[in-house]
């Protein structure tokens, strides 16, 4: 067996700051293998054009391109205005996006639904409490009933959201009382999200919606319609399933990988299958069959925010994010890959044809020519399971050259709002009241959600990572999600001593309640739980009476896909300040929608969306905000610690 090979790769630095990724960039080269860092630079120049939202492709009497010195004077040929095609781009960008994360829920609703009419063996109830929780949002009686009944019921509820005719998402309930009145008063509560999604193919055909604030209002409802109601549904369900995460400490980083043990890697974003593919490789019978084999035992690794949901929930260490795909797979380790759906690359067949991996898809949503494909049903979950798990172990003997980076890092991952109450407050008296408190000391200047992806035209990392290391240190507290929290990871940030690396006050609250100052809290999908954190905020008093009150801000610093935008814009019509950095605005070429996206946005909902390519520029314009929301609140200026006694505490 070949031993593990290092180089520091320093030639990569402009492509990744990781320096695994710069090691396998380099074997990449030596190998002549292509990848998307490579294919970035092999695409061409880059188009402006379509980059910025001025080319419409809706009917076909076009394409119309809108450039020159004029371009908002000009018109398409049917008439429309580049407000009006930008708009409509958008739009049709966040229905894709917001597809598939709903799509993603509606999948895990009718795995429950399984569960509870007694059609598959294989999963179970591991979250009761937040079953009975769940039900109750849907003002479904709980009382007498057993946990497959009232799941049945539950996934039925959850099913008959996503095709609402009358009334509203269920989950949009959540929210503060005063950011359901705003929305009610804008006309923007979502409904039903099939219905938002097929309402927004129908206003960007062709001579339909033609005033752009009107088509952008209607991307604020459709995208709530999954941030307030499928990927809300998504993670509670999967939680019901698979437990409510808490943290589990594990590594990070292609280091995970095993030169003496069958390699598995599980990538996309659904967790159905890969935790049953979990328990098979951890099944004795199969350890032992691997051993058959003459490995030593079975390596679970994932990949992107399936490696999330695995993490969290099982501690399975993650290979990296998105872009370590292909990295992943030419470290010559990796006996199988498997994957289900989104930023699953198609470059990844050829990279396999370089090596003994087999690569295998299992959604009938998302195949792939030339890769195997063995589909998923939550019937048969388990014996899928098992037949993948001995696909990679008879692939073990086919093994030829290895080349494992040796980086890793310990990470802790699974911070669920749930347990940060719990942390903050105590099995009986769990409350985010701690958090306020500090935040309004001033211990803790504001908090940051640091989400979503890598994108190959910027060096991989590096806006996330520098500006994790920049908000800690200046007292702001960081959650992560997505691929921005695998990054976080590899780079030690989650790390729970990491409290040492941050200011004197977040260091002090870090350390005294045990809860760091960077928070991983799951998937893309999971995004979801820091708007049931930001509601819980506010729910809790002291930092205003609305999420667009609270000194906090979303980003995205190295976006690059549909769901980006549209976890954007929900996180907007719930009162947040995005920005986005990396690549710039795909709506840059009209200023119509950018003034929309700005300062229309801030009128209408008190957040807003902006795009810095630059992380300074991202740090600046978020710690100004911060600030500006503290003077708002009348927490800017230190106060002088007021001690109560025990008389003052019960009144």
């Amino acid at each position: 067996m070949a031993e593990k090979k290092t180089g520091n790769g320093n030639g990569y630095a402009h492509k990744s700051m990781d320096p695994a990724a710069q090691e396998m960039l380099k074997v990449a080269e030596e190998k002549g293998i292509s990848t998307m860092f490579s294919r970035v630079d092999e695409k061409g120049k880059y188009c402006s054009v379509g980059g910025e939202g001025a080319c419409c492709k809706i009917c076909f009497m076009g394409p119309c391109r809108f450039t020159g010195q004029n371009k908002d004077e000009k018109r398409g040929v049917c008439g429309a205005t580049l407000g009006t095609v930008a708009a409509r781009n958008y739009l049709r960008s966040c229905a894709g996006g917001a597809s598939a994360h709903a799509d993603h829920g509606r999948d895990m609703a009718k795995t429950l639904l399984a569960v509870g009419r007694g059609e598959t063996k294989d999963y179970r109830i591991k979250d009761p409490l937040k079953l009975r929780r769940f039900a109750g949002y849907y003002d479904i009686d709980v009382e007498g009933k057993e946990d497959l009944a009232l799941a049945a019921e539950v996934a039925e509820a959850a099913l008959n959201d996503f095709g609402r005719q009358e009334g509203y998402q269920t989950m949009s309930y959540r929210a503060p009382k005063k950011r359901q009145e705003l929305w009610d008063k804008l006309g923007v509560r979502p409904r039903g999200f099939d219905r938002e999604v097929v309402e927004a193919m129908h206003r960007t055909h062709a001579g339909t919606d033609q005033d752009a604030e009107n088509i952008m209002d209607h991307a604020v409802r459709m995208c709530m319609a999954d941030g307030w109601g499928g990927s809300m549904i998504a993670t509670d369900i999967s939680d019901i399933l698979f437990g409510t995460p808490k943290p589990l400490s594990s590594e990070s980083n292609l280091g995970v990988l095993n030169e003496d043990e069958v390699n598995i890697i599980i990538h996309g974003h659904e967790p159905t299958l890969s935790e049953l593919i979990v328990d098979a490789a951890q099944d004795p019978e199969m350890i032992e069959y691997a051993k058959s084999k003459g490995a030593k035992g079975i390596t679970m690794a994932g990949i992107c925010c399936t490696a999330n949901e695995i993490w969290m929930r099982r501690g399975v260490p993650p290979a990296g994010n998105s872009l370590h795909q292909e990295l992943a797979l030419m470290t010559g380790a990796v006996e199988l890959m498997v994957v289900d759906v989104q930023c699953t690359f198609q470059g990844l067949v050829d990279v396999a044809k370089n090596f003994h991996t087999h690569l295998v898809t299992t959604s009938p949503k998302g195949k792939m020519t030339g890769a195997t494909h063995m589909e998923f049903d939550e019937h048969r979950a388990r014996e899928i399971a098992n037949e993948i798990v001995k696909m990679a172990i008879d692939n073990y003997e086919n093994r030829a050259d290895i080349h494992i980076p040796n980086f890793k890092q310990e990470v802790v991952a699974g911070f669920s709002h749930e347990y940060i109450r719990y942390m903050l407050g105590g099995k009986f008296r769990e409350s985010l009241t701690p958090l306020n408190e500090n935040i309004i000391n001033g211990k803790i200047q504001g908090a940051v959600a640091i989400v979503g992806c890598n994108n190959a035209q910027t060096p991989q990392d590096e806006g996330i990572v520098n500006l994790v290391k920049n908000f800690i240190e200046n007292d702001v507290i960081v959650i992560v999600t997505g691929c921005a929290a695998h990054a976080s990871g590899k780079h030690g940030y989650l790390n729970p001593q990491m409290f040492e690396n941050a200011g004197p006050g977040l260091s002090e609250v870090a350390e005294t309640t045990g809860m760091p100052p960077v928070l991983h809290m799951g998937s893309c999908v999971d995004n979801s739980r820091i708007l049931t954190l930001l509601a819980d905020i506010v729910e809790t008093g002291g930092l205003g009476e609305d999420i667009s009150d609270i000194p906090a801000v979303g980003i995205s610093p190295e976006y690059y896909c549909e769901k980006a935008l549209e976890i954007a814009t929900y996180c907007v019509g719930s009162g947040v300040y995005v920005i986005f950095g990396g690549v710039d605005s795909p709506v840059k070429a009209s200023g119509v929608v950018t003034d929309i996206h700005t300062d229309g946005w801030e009128e209408k909902f008190g957040g807003k969306l902006e795009f810095h390519p630059k992380w300074e520029d991202i740090f600046e314009h978020s710690m100004a905000h911060i600030q500006k929301k503290r003077e708002a609140l009348g927490i800017h200026e230190a106060r002088e610690r007021v001690l109560v006694d025990m008389a003052e505490r019960r009144g």
